[in-house]
Protein backbone atom coordinates (compact mmCIF):
# COMPACT_ATOMS: atom_id res chain seq x y z
CA UNK A 1 0.00 0.00 0.00
CA UNK A 2 1.00 3.61 -0.83
CA UNK A 3 1.74 6.21 1.32
CA UNK A 4 0.23 9.54 -0.10
CA UNK A 5 2.67 12.37 1.65
CA UNK A 6 1.93 15.95 1.74
CA UNK A 7 4.48 19.11 0.66
CA UNK A 8 3.24 22.28 1.50
CA UNK A 9 5.17 25.66 1.73
CA UNK A 10 3.83 28.44 3.89
CA UNK A 11 4.82 31.20 5.47
CA UNK A 12 4.37 32.06 9.46
CA UNK A 13 0.84 33.54 9.38
CA UNK A 14 -0.07 29.95 7.30
CA UNK A 15 -0.16 31.72 3.50
CA UNK A 16 0.37 29.02 0.53
CA UNK A 17 -0.55 31.38 -1.88
CA UNK A 18 2.02 32.19 -4.21
CA UNK A 19 5.18 30.94 -2.77
CA UNK A 20 7.33 32.36 -5.69
CA UNK A 21 6.77 35.33 -4.09
CA UNK A 22 8.13 34.86 -0.65
CA UNK A 23 10.22 32.03 -0.81
CA UNK A 24 12.92 32.49 -2.73
CA UNK A 25 14.90 34.56 -0.41
CA UNK A 26 15.40 31.51 2.01
CA UNK A 27 16.17 28.45 -0.38
CA UNK A 28 19.73 27.23 0.16
CA UNK A 29 21.76 24.05 -1.00
CA UNK A 30 20.32 22.23 1.84
CA UNK A 31 16.95 22.49 1.17
CA UNK A 32 17.40 21.41 -2.81
CA UNK A 33 19.14 18.44 -1.25
CA UNK A 34 15.89 17.61 1.10
CA UNK A 35 13.11 18.49 -1.76
CA UNK A 36 15.35 16.15 -4.11
CA UNK A 37 15.23 13.45 -1.49
CA UNK A 38 11.45 13.84 -0.72
CA UNK A 39 10.82 13.64 -4.83
CA UNK A 40 12.65 10.42 -5.14
CA UNK A 41 10.73 8.72 -2.46
CA UNK A 42 7.56 8.82 -4.85
CA UNK A 43 6.60 7.30 -7.71
CA UNK A 44 3.86 9.77 -8.82
CA UNK A 45 2.34 13.00 -8.27
CA UNK A 46 -0.90 14.14 -7.30
CA UNK A 47 -1.87 17.68 -8.24
CA UNK A 48 -4.65 20.50 -8.17
CA UNK A 49 -5.03 22.39 -11.52
CA UNK A 50 -3.93 25.30 -10.65
CA UNK A 51 -0.64 23.73 -9.14
CA UNK A 52 -0.49 20.93 -12.09
CA UNK A 53 -0.76 24.48 -14.89
CA UNK A 54 1.89 26.48 -12.98
CA UNK A 55 4.15 23.81 -13.29
CA UNK A 56 3.49 22.25 -16.50
CA UNK A 57 4.71 26.55 -17.59
CA UNK A 58 8.01 25.67 -15.99
CA UNK A 59 9.17 22.16 -15.55
CA UNK A 60 9.03 21.00 -19.07
CA UNK A 61 11.70 23.72 -19.99
CA UNK A 62 14.52 22.07 -17.56
CA UNK A 63 16.55 19.11 -18.02
CA UNK A 64 20.21 17.87 -16.89
CA UNK A 65 19.64 17.56 -13.00
CA UNK A 66 18.38 15.08 -11.38
CA UNK A 67 15.19 17.21 -9.68
CA UNK A 68 14.44 18.28 -13.26
CA UNK A 69 14.39 14.95 -14.83
CA UNK A 70 12.76 13.20 -12.36
CA UNK A 71 9.84 15.64 -11.50
CA UNK A 72 9.47 15.66 -15.56
CA UNK A 73 9.26 11.68 -15.85
CA UNK A 74 7.07 10.69 -13.29
CA UNK A 75 3.45 9.98 -14.04
CA UNK A 76 1.31 13.03 -12.42
CA UNK A 77 -2.88 12.80 -11.58
CA UNK A 78 -4.12 16.17 -11.94
CA UNK A 79 -7.37 16.51 -9.51
CA UNK A 80 -9.71 19.21 -11.94
CA UNK A 81 -13.26 19.19 -14.10
CA UNK A 82 -11.93 21.37 -16.40
CA UNK A 83 -8.85 20.29 -17.62
CA UNK A 84 -8.65 18.21 -20.85
CA UNK A 85 -5.72 16.44 -22.87
CA UNK A 86 -3.41 17.75 -19.78
CA UNK A 87 0.46 15.93 -21.23
CA UNK A 88 3.05 16.04 -19.13
CA UNK A 89 2.56 12.78 -18.14
CA UNK A 90 -0.33 13.89 -16.47
CA UNK A 91 -4.13 12.26 -16.25
CA UNK A 92 -6.91 14.20 -15.34
CA UNK A 93 -8.41 12.86 -11.97
CA UNK A 94 -12.10 14.18 -12.67
CA UNK A 95 -14.78 12.04 -10.71
CA UNK A 96 -14.58 11.32 -7.18
CA UNK A 97 -10.94 12.46 -6.64
CA UNK A 98 -11.42 10.55 -2.81
CA UNK A 99 -11.88 7.73 -4.62
CA UNK A 100 -9.89 8.13 -7.24
CA UNK A 101 -6.69 8.49 -4.52
CA UNK A 102 -8.24 5.58 -2.93
CA UNK A 103 -8.02 3.22 -5.30
CA UNK A 104 -4.55 4.53 -5.79
CA UNK A 105 -2.94 4.09 -2.50
CA UNK A 106 -4.17 0.92 -2.40
CA UNK A 107 -1.93 -0.33 -5.16
CA UNK A 108 1.90 -1.18 -4.79
CA UNK A 109 4.32 1.48 -5.24
CA UNK A 110 6.43 4.54 -3.94
CA UNK A 111 4.68 7.18 -2.29
CA UNK A 112 2.23 9.58 -3.59
CA UNK A 113 3.11 13.04 -3.52
CA UNK A 114 0.87 16.22 -3.03
CA UNK A 115 2.44 19.53 -4.15
CA UNK A 116 0.59 22.94 -2.89
CA UNK A 117 -2.63 22.15 -4.46
CA UNK A 118 -5.00 23.77 -1.33
CA UNK A 119 -8.67 22.99 -2.52
CA UNK A 120 -7.20 19.40 -3.45
CA UNK A 121 -5.23 18.92 0.18
CA UNK A 122 -8.09 20.15 2.13
CA UNK A 123 -10.65 17.27 -0.04
CA UNK A 124 -7.79 14.67 0.73
CA UNK A 125 -7.54 15.78 4.45
CA UNK A 126 -11.78 15.85 4.63
CA UNK A 127 -11.36 11.86 3.83
CA UNK A 128 -8.44 10.86 5.92
CA UNK A 129 -6.16 10.07 3.24
CA UNK A 130 -3.29 12.00 3.58
CA UNK A 131 -0.47 9.74 5.50
CA UNK A 132 2.61 12.37 5.64
CA UNK A 133 2.50 16.36 6.40
CA UNK A 134 5.64 17.95 5.57
CA UNK A 135 4.80 21.67 6.09
CA UNK A 136 7.79 23.86 4.87
CA UNK A 137 7.01 27.24 7.33
CA UNK A 138 9.23 29.71 6.09
CA UNK A 139 10.48 32.75 8.02
CA UNK A 140 8.50 35.55 6.65
CA UNK A 141 4.84 37.10 7.30
CA UNK A 142 3.08 37.63 4.29
CA UNK A 143 -0.19 39.70 5.35
CA UNK A 144 -2.60 38.32 2.70
CA UNK A 145 -3.65 35.26 0.31
CA UNK A 146 -5.00 31.64 0.71
CA UNK A 147 -4.35 29.88 3.91
CA UNK A 148 -3.51 26.25 4.13
CA UNK A 149 -6.39 24.36 6.12
CA UNK A 150 -9.10 26.58 5.24
CA UNK A 151 -12.46 23.70 4.97
CA UNK A 152 -11.93 21.07 6.98
CA UNK A 153 -13.29 19.43 10.50
CA UNK A 154 -10.65 19.72 13.56
CA UNK A 155 -7.92 17.23 13.14
CA UNK A 156 -5.16 16.29 15.44
CA UNK A 157 -1.78 15.54 14.05
CA UNK A 158 1.18 13.59 15.74
CA UNK A 159 4.68 14.96 15.31
CA UNK A 160 6.95 13.08 14.03
CA UNK A 161 10.16 15.19 13.21
CA UNK A 162 11.19 18.92 12.89
CA UNK A 163 14.12 19.89 10.69
CA UNK A 164 15.91 23.67 10.77
CA UNK A 165 17.75 24.73 7.86
CA UNK A 166 20.21 27.92 8.35
CA UNK A 167 18.03 29.97 6.27
CA UNK A 168 15.54 29.92 8.80
CA UNK A 169 13.20 27.46 7.05
CA UNK A 170 11.88 25.02 9.52
CA UNK A 171 10.04 21.71 7.98
CA UNK A 172 7.17 19.99 10.33
CA UNK A 173 6.60 16.40 9.84
CA UNK A 174 3.17 15.24 10.80
CA UNK A 175 1.07 11.70 10.75
CA UNK A 176 -2.65 11.52 11.46
CA UNK A 177 -3.24 11.08 15.22
CA UNK A 178 -7.35 11.18 14.80
CA UNK A 179 -10.37 13.23 15.37
CA UNK A 180 -10.33 16.08 17.81
CA UNK A 181 -13.85 16.60 19.41
CA UNK A 182 -15.96 19.42 18.38
CA UNK A 183 -15.87 22.72 20.61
Amino acid sequence: MRKLSLQEFVTLDGVMESPEKWNGAFWSDELEVYARDRLFEADALVLGRATYEAFVSSWPLRSGDDFSDRINSLPKYVASRTLRNPGWNASVIDGDVAEEVTNMKAQPGRDLLVYASGELVNTLMAHDLIDDYRIWVFPIVFGAGKRLFDRHDSKALKLVDTRSFDTGVVILSYTPAGRLPQA
